[in-house]
């Protein structure tokens, strides 16, 4: 479903009505960085990706139309002085149909959740260590039958008729938590923060994610957009986001800014030239 239908930025002409409050300020981020790029409509489709190496403009262009679309964000960026400005200068279009929620989800974001995850696991830890020693404290002393705790004789009678895995793993609630690798992980937090009928801008998801795991991620966002009715808007260096199926991509590169296919861009041919330099070695 594509809610936000077409994005439009300052062009020279009308960033220079808003010329005298830039010379307040030493610097005019973010005005006239996509004007140089003769960049102004920016037309969306359910999946529009904007790549280009470091420095040229993503992850701006991301927080412009996140900061326009009222997006709800974990944390605050910092904007510059003018940037509120520039923004109130920019125009969207929308569909008639509004969707559920507008989320920006940054790698930061990823990582947050992935020290989340290592601060319960080290408690988890902890917990296994305690609950091993109790097992063998129970399993070699005598056998307690006082009814009047319930607990303890459960424990111990668990301890002598148990393996100290099971005994443990029957204790530990979120054990499965500890089992799941940081690709695994992030995965999850992909599937918890994607909901039906919205649209999400995310700032290189890619980020933590292992090769393998970069393709389930792209099959995820894609199927998201068939079933869940979501629309991506997505800033990556990943060749295996970049081909994601129908994807509509903007080379922030180029000047002026231009749409490509994904095979054409500079930085999968790289990869492509590497990998055919070295095909023998695959051989």
């Amino acid at each position: 479903m594509i809610y936000l239908r077409k994005f439009t930025l300052l062009d020279d002409e009308q960033e220079l009505g808003i010329g005298d409050e830039r010379r307040i300020h030493n610097s005019s981020y973010p005005i006239g960085f996509f004007s140089r790029k003769e960049f102004k409509d920016v037309n969306f489709d359910n999946i529009t990706i904007f790549a280009g190496n470091n420095g040229c403009g993503k992850t701006t262009l991301l927080n412009i139309i996140s900061s326009k679309l009222g997006a709800e964000r974990k944390e605050k960026m910092d904007k510059g002085a003018n940037f509120d400005m520039y923004v109130n200068f920019c125009k969207c279009k929308m569909a008639l149909d509004k969707p559920i929620e507008i989320k920006h989800i940054t790698s930061d974001d990823v990582f947050d959740y992935l020290l989340d995850i290592r601060a319960i696991n080290s408690g988890v830890n902890r917990r296994k260590e305690e609950l091993a020693s109790e097992f063998l404290k129970n399993k070699y002393s005598e056998y307690d039958s006082n009814l009047a705790n319930y607990e303890k004789l459960k424990n111990s009678y668990d301890s002598k008729h148990q393996t100290m895995s099971k005994y443990i793993r029957t204790r530990l609630t979120n054990n499965n938590i500890i089992e799941q690798s940081n690709g695994e992980s992030s995965l999850m937090f992909w599937e918890r923060e994607i909901k039906e009928d919205a649209i999400y801008l995310l700032d290189e998801p890619e980020n933590s994610l292992s090769a393998e795991n970069q393709l389930k991620l792209k099959t995820f966002i894609e199927e998201s957009v068939r079933f869940y009715n979501c629309q991506f808007i997505i800033s990556t260096h990943s060749p295996f986001l970049l081909s994601l199926r129908d994807a509509k991509i903007y080379n922030l590169d180029e000047t002026p800014v231009k749409e490509e296919k994904w095979y054409n861009l500079p930085n999968v041919k790289i990869y492509y030239d590497f990998f055919k330099e070295n095909e023998d070695d695959f051989k």
